[in-house]
């Protein structure tokens, strides 16, 4: 039986300045008809362009080579050779794709039932009522909440998760033989994320179709993949049956890579590396890597950070005359203590409160009641006794966003000494600026250099070098790690635990991924509907939780339990 897809001795290649790099380097799969396939790898391992070329998407400028045949009704089409009328004709109705970012992937100046029925409506001979019709039953089946609602609704208008199935809905309207689904969970959080991953997996065997699935998180290959096609540096390194080489991985990379995500065994010892993995063959041992970390115990009686009754509101209706009727409540209630040299990690689902808690504390947001204390002083009333900004820092989730782009990464990091009339003069404060870049594995020629000729993994190193460059007492991390890759994480990961026992600061790390916050945390505070629902010692909280919903965060982490079909498949 003919494979549904082939890709033969495929290269993609970019021109850069006089020399030519070559992005994806010859590689050669196939996707089988009904069959779950998985593409993992780094940033940059030539994993997105691969898929991109399937259906002629490839950014301006790339080169492409080898041949891409798509078998569908006993004839084979090579892909790279169709004109732009029939690549059309293609993208959406037999091949569709499921892109990352639903934000950006869907028109935010449409609504979201227009931008299904408009791919009906180019594809298949029906009616603009029909299509109506189809669409909401599309809606349905991706389990969207109030179809008729959805269907007039804006993509602002609805949560990130209920974005990602409206994208769903227009990559299976016409019920595709390939489905290419693109990191589609990397923005989601743990429950929503596997809610998605059970809902493909249950279209993936109602509809008897093939899936591509593009990502970095192996525990997502676990729960749902048949075969698995690791990529590094644009060269396949590894494929064949997911679970058996995700069991026995063959490869050094591919061990890398699975030794590199938190797991509880790591918890105070210094996480694997890919370099650990690649300069050997011989796979790491955890019991062979040093135990560096060791958690905070504390018996003190006097908090470093003190939240007592907080309360942030936001008007969420208004009547005719603009007098609000109603609160949205993103905190409610919530209290805490944070001891000196403590790392408290927050997690929750998206819209629990958790990043709004971390930007009150930072005065970022201004609470509507309620009293949080720094060292014993009130910082709503007297934020300037506490020096503001300089004994409070944060790192944000988008390294990318966080940067000026047209300062360089010199100017970023002295920039806040400046402010805050430290260190001096200018070449002092260029001396502490190189010092802090060497402590996150930059080098001083990288000082004049901008944000756009660093990686994501670089960029985070310059935004935590920036944040410690006023020497503050209090880091907050807001979903630092969630954009990285699991082997740049690792990295991130062990220079935080390195600069927290040099430095000696307490922190707040907030996550959505569990195993992190495990991993990094000594104690857990659990969020839901902006209050908390459980709070303790980190191994506690992980390994015996006492509420439903602690179970059910815990529970939907990937790797952990598979999604289950309908039909009981895998």
């Amino acid at each position: 039986m003919q494979p549904l897809l082939e890709i033969k001795n495929l290269s993609i290649s970019f021109k850069k300045s006089n020399e030519i790099f070559k992005a994806v380097n010859e590689i050669s799969f196939q996707i089988e008809t009904g069959k779950f396939t998985a593409i993992v790898g780094e940033s940059g391992s030539g994993k997105s362009l691969t898929a991109l070329s399937i259906l002629q998407l490839l950014p301006e400028g790339a080169s492409i080579s080898g041949n891409i045949i798509f078998n569908t009704n006993g004839n084979p089409i090579e892909l790279t050779s169709l004109n732009n009328n029939s690549i059309s004709d293609i993208r959406g109705h037999e091949i569709s794709m499921i892109f990352q970012e639903p934000m950006t992937a869907l028109n935010p100046l449409i609504k979201c039932g227009k931008q299904v029925t408009e791919i009906l409506l180019r594809h298949l001979n029906i009616s603009t009522q029909a299509a109506k019709e189809k669409t909401l039953q599309l809606f349905t089946e991706v389990e969207l909440p109030n179809p008729e609602k959805i269907f007039q609704s804006y993509p602002h208008q609805i949560s990130g998760g209920q974005k990602q199935r409206v994208m769903i809905a227009i990559a299976i309207a016409c019920n595709p033989k390939l489905l290419i689904a693109d990191e589609p969970t990397t923005a989601l959080d743990v429950r929503v994320q596997k809610s998605i991953m059970t809902l493909l997996k249950k279209l993936q065997i109602q509809y008897n179709m093939s899936v591509l699935l593009i990502t970095h998180d192996l525990g997502l290959v676990n729960d749902v993949a048949d075969d698995i096609v690791v990529l590094y540096k644009g060269n396949i390194v590894e494929s064949g049956n997911a679970r058996d080489i995700l069991l026995h991985p063959g490869n050094a990379y591919t061990k890398g890579l699975l030794m590199c995500k938190p797991s509880p065994a790591l918890k105070g010892k210094r996480l694997p590396v890919l370099s650990d993995s690649l300069s050997t063959e011989n796979e790491i041992k955890i019991d062979e890597v040093e135990n560096q970390f060791t958690p905070k115990n504390t018996t003190e009686t006097h908090p470093v950070i003190a939240v007592n009754s907080l309360k942030v509101h936001y008007p969420a209706a208004k009547n005719i005359w603009g007098k609000v009727t109603s609160y949205h409540k993103a905190i409610d209630d919530v209290s805490f203590n944070v001891y000196a040299q403590e790392t408290i990690g927050i997690v929750g689902e998206s819209g629990c409160g958790k990043t709004t808690l971390g930007r009150a504390i930072l005065q970022l947001i201004k609470p509507n009641s309620g009293s949080i204390k720094i060292n014993g002083i009130d910082i709503n009333s007297q934020h300037d006794a506490i020096k503001k900004g300089k004994e409070l820092q944060i790192v944000f989730q988008d390294p990318y966003g966080s940067l000026n782009p047209r300062l360089t990464i010199g100017d970023a990091i002295t920039e806040p000494m400046k402010v805050h009339g430290l260190f001096g003069n200018k070449t002092q404060r260029k001396e502490k600026a190189i010092s802090l870049m060497e402590q996150v594995s930059l080098n001083a020629d990288q000082f004049n250099k901008y944000p756009h000729q660093f990686s994501g993994g670089q960029r985070q190193r310059i935004c935590i070098a920036r944040a410690l460059s006023t020497e503050p007492s209090i880091m907050v991390f807001d979903e630092s790690v969630s954009a990285l890759d699991v082997s740049v994480q690792a990295q991130v990961l062990n220079l935080i635990n390195e600069l927290k026992a040099k430095y000696q600061f307490t922190s707040l790390f907030i996550s959505h991924d569990l195993s992190v916050v495990h991993y990094i945390s000594d104690r857990i505070i659990v969020m839901k509907a902006g209050k908390i629902v459980e709070q303790g010692d980190a191994n506690e909280i992980f390994f015996n939780p006492k509420e439903e919903y602690t179970r059910e965060l815990i529970g939907s982490m990937p790797g952990k339990t598979p999604p289950q079909s309908p039909k009981g498949g895998s």
